[in-house]
This record gives C-alpha cells, structure tokens and sequence, in this order.
C-alpha cells in the first residue's frame, strides 16, 4: 500500500500544473531542486528518488519507499531588435510572464536487486510571447510547446558496483501559435489588415531511457544515462480572427483564411548524459559531467493545414553540448548546501533562426539548499540564466524578412529560476 499511496501523491502533484519553458534548445533539465541546485549534477551522484529524471539507475542507492514532488517558477525576459527595410530599428521586450514545470517521483524496493520507479517530468518546453502588434508579428506573437513524460522504471542491482535500468517514456504534448497574416478583401481594398491565426494541437510520442552506475568505492562514482527519441504525432486546428478570402493569398502562398484541422510530426531528439563524482569526506562531494543532445535530427518543422496550404519551416539544428560542475557540502545532519555551473553550446542554424527561440547558446550558475527532519526533506533552488543573443541579419524563416524586417538580432535575454522539491521516505 506504500508504493501505491506514494505514486498517488506523485502524480497529484505533477498533474495539477502544465509545464512551459523556455531552455537552449527546448531541451530541459529542471527536474528536481537538488539537480538544478546542482546544474544538472546528478549522474554520477544518483542518490535520491529525482534521480529517476536524471539517472535511474541510481536508485538502487535508495532503500525502502521514497516518493517526491516539486514545482519550477522560470521568469524569462529579453528584447528582439528588428532593423526595418524602410530605415531605423523596432525594439520589442517579451511579455513578463513565470512559466511553472512539475516535477513527481517515486520509487520502491522489492528486494535486495530490484527496484521499481515512476517519474513524471517535462523533458521539452518552451514558451515566448509578445505584443500582438509588435514588428514580428507575422512570424509569431505568442507560442508554446509543453509536454510532459511519465516514464515507469525498473532498476537492477547486478553487484555492489553495477546497476542497471530501464525505463519506458510516454509523452504527452501540447502546443500552440499565435500568428498575424497580412489580409485584403473586396471590402478592405486596396488597404490590408491583420487578421489574427491561432494554431493548437496535442499528441502522444513513446520512446525508452536506460541508465547505468557504477559505484567503485565510497569516494568514486559514475553514471551513464541515455534518452530516445521521441516522435510526436500532433493533430489540432487552425482558427481564424476572421473567415474571409484574402486577396494577398494570390500566387502568395498564404492561407485562405478558413478554419481547418492542421497535423504535424515533431522529432525530439535523443540525449545521452555521463557524470563522475567525487566524494572525498562524507559531507562533501563534487561531480563533473556533460550531456550530449542531437539535436541535428530537428531539421524542420512543417505544419499540414490541408491541400492548399502548408507551414514549411527549415531548422536543420546542430548538435548540442551541455558541461558541467557542482560541489554540495553538508554542514549539519539536517542542513545542506549547493552550487552548480554550467555551460551549454549553441544548437540554432541562425541561417533559419526565428523569434520562436531567441537563444544560442547560454550559461547557468545556480545554488541551493537543503533541509531533513524525520522522514521529510525539504529542498530549495535558485538559477540565473545568461543567454547568447541570435542574429537575424542572414535568416531565410518566413515572417520575418517579408514583413519589412531586413535583418536585426536578440539581447539582454536571461532567465531566472526559482524551485523547490518536497521528499517524503515511508
């Protein structure tokens, strides 16, 4: 009855918010507040239930019935300047908004090799908004990608240095665009006016995690960690401000504006993650680690919205490298800090760059806290994000140069997380 009242708080916890971010790429790593306190250093360490995210494996380090459940507040923000063909700039800031991503696990012993584990989590997301009005807007004013992945896990101790795991993803997703078409009809001619294009569908994708660890010693650890790809099949539709024949559609390749369903296929790519850890006393412990994520599988991303029009945006992402570092010191039995750095390489093709992700590249500093008393654990998470700007001068995306924008580039683009987890040990 543990693991069946732990897995109930678990996903009580995860189900009630939607997650929606904005990462380098649109792939995430908050999963817990221990692992973002840590950038992301929990491959090699592997020695609490969020390692289900992290590195399943690992909890074969975990005896008995723990379940955890926490929220992510991002606050992004930054600015898009766009030089105009007619001469000068238009410089538009993000809507100020805080995006939340849950996160639910838990995980149970059967006996002394196997462990079973449920995670609930947000592998993907991103979220951008703008004045519907602004310079841009006929590339996107307001756009989403949440999913969210429940991935059930089984873990394998083979020794007392190797175990091994397996877990089987299924992810939901939904997302959503807001557009602006530029629009003529009989009774507007010859003057235009935007009308306004909603899109908004959802899917399911499947695909697998494994996970290895390996314990040396007291002091030496590793871990390996891959993900699959993903490949969401989304079916939604397209709404119109207005149902009208648009004059400009003519030999212009825009979309009669008529409501209609839209489908898309979207490849996430898969990642593989490697740490190793370093505990040289009992309350202090380091980890460096890297993950690899291939993103050159997205090469595009083309919306079906029936016979006579379609969403055709060219991507083709290079692969991405995320480095990094973490210390965590236990000062008390019951008090524990962290501090984390990271560094994650461009993946944007900036020949096709758009205002769907105004980032190229960033890097994280992070630090936190944890407290214990009895069978809970309380953990606390602070993240700043610096944010390499993109440049637009050389892109060939639609909605941007056809809209009177010849070229121009994002700055001052960061983001602020603050997290918290709660841990319970039945």
């Amino acid at each position: 009855m543990k693991v069946f009242r732990a897995l109930g708080l678990a996903l009580a916890l995860v189900i009630c918010c939607s997650a929606t971010i904005r990462a380098e790429g649109f792939a995430l790593n908050e999963w817990s507040a221990r692992g973002v306190a840590l950038s992301g250093g929990m491959i090699g360490r592997a020695d609490d239930v969020s390692t289900l995210a992290y590195n399943a494996a690992g909890i074969t380090q975990v005896p008995g019935t723990h379940v955890m459940g926490g929220l992510a507040f991002i606050a992004p923000l930054g600015t898009i300047v766009a030089d105009m063909s007619a001469g000068g700039s238009k410089i538009t800031s993000t809507k100020p908004d805080v995006w939340m991503a849950p996160h639910g696990f838990v995980s149970h012993q059967l006996n002394d090799k196997v462990w079973l584990g449920f995670a609930s989590f947000s592998r993907f997301g991103l979220g951008n908004s703008f004045d519907s009005k602004w310079a841009g807007r006929y590339n996107m004013y307001d756009i989403g990608l949440q999913t969210i992945s429940f991935v059930p896990t089984l873990a394998y101790k083979v020794n007392d240095t190797l175990s091994l795991s397996v877990g089987v993803e299924a992810m939901y997703a939904h997302v959503y665009r807001g557009s602006k078409v530029p629009t003529v009809t009989a009774a507007s001619y010859p003057k235009s006016f935007d009308n306004d294009l909603q899109l908004e569908g959802n899917g399911w994708g499947v695909g697998a995690h494994l996970g290895m660890h390996m314990r040396f010693n007291d002091q030496w650890s590793m871990g390996l960690s891959y993900k699959s790809q993903v490949t969401l099949n989304l079916y939604g539709d397209v709404d119109f401000g207005q149902e009208v024949n648009n004059l400009i559609a003519k030999g212009r390749n825009l979309p009669e504006a008529r409501d209609r369903s839209a489908n898309t296929t979207l490849q996430l790519p898969d990642s593989i993650a490697w740490g190793l850890a370093y505990k040289p006393l009992d309350n202090l412990s380091f980890e460096v680690g890297t993950v690899f994520t291939r993103w050159s599988t997205y090469n595009a991303l083309n919306i079906n919205m029936g016979d006579d029009y379609s969403s055709v945006n060219n991507k083709e992402w290079r692969d991405g490298w995320n480095f990094n570092g973490s210390v965590e010191y236990k000062p008390l039995d019951w008090w524990t800090l962290r501090a984390g750095v990271a560094y994650e390489t461009p993946v944007v093709n900036e020949s096709y760059s758009d205002y769907m992700m105004p980032t190229n590249g960033r890097t994280v500093m992070s630090l936190g806290t944890g407290f214990a008393w009895e069978n809970w654990t309380l953990d606390l998470a602070y993240a700043h994000l610096w944010i390499n700007p993109v440049d637009y001068d050389n892109t060939e995306s639609s909605g941007i140069k056809s809209a009177g924008i010849k070229g121009g580039h994002s700055e001052n683009v960061q983001a602020n997380i603050y997290m918290f987890s709660v841990g319970y040990t039945f």
